[in-house]
């Protein structure tokens, strides 16, 4: 492997959402040609008290309405003083087509900056960005200069 970009597929699935306690859903992804991805959470200030957490969700229907919690993918909660820290979570072959990220908050606030999904091991080289990655490049040995 020269680039890492040329296999796997970055997904911005969540953008950021104000400080709150409400649970937050991702986009939906359809992981058809794809075998796991890694979902990184970044959040930005948490209140004292606050129980922020992250956990997967999958089914079969392309909007999830038919969403289950896969079990033991909860991953958190994160103490009061993890402001400005990330979760991550790696969903390897999941059972069914399509997959999302849940943040959980509760009991205070916690502001969430975003969410990236990073499909990994696709059946077809090279990946296609989505279109929510505005410039992906990839450069083997680049010279020194300006950029």
């Amino acid at each position: 492997m020269q680039n890492l970009l040329k296999d796997i597929k970055v997904t911005r699935v969540m953008n950021a959402v104000a400080a709150g306690t409400s649970v937050q859903n991702s986009s939906v992804l359809d992981m058809s040609g794809w075998d796991g991805v890694v979902f990184i959470a970044a959040l930005g200030a948490l209140t004292a008290t606050q129980v922020t957490g992250l956990k997967g969700q999958q089914g079969q229907a392309s909007n999830l309405s038919d969403a289950a919690d896969l079990i033991g993918t909860a991953v958190g909660p994160l103490a009061d003083g993890d402001s400005n820290k990330c979760l991550a979570l790696d969903i390897y072959r999941p059972q069914e087509r399509y997959v999302r990220c849940v943040v959980t908050r509760g009991t205070a606030n916690a502001v969430i900056d975003g969410v990236i999904a990073i499909q990994y091991r696709g059946s077809k080289a090279p990946a296609v960005q989505d279109t929510s990655i505005a410039f992906a490049e990839s450069h083997v040995s680049p010279a020194e200069g300006t950029a």
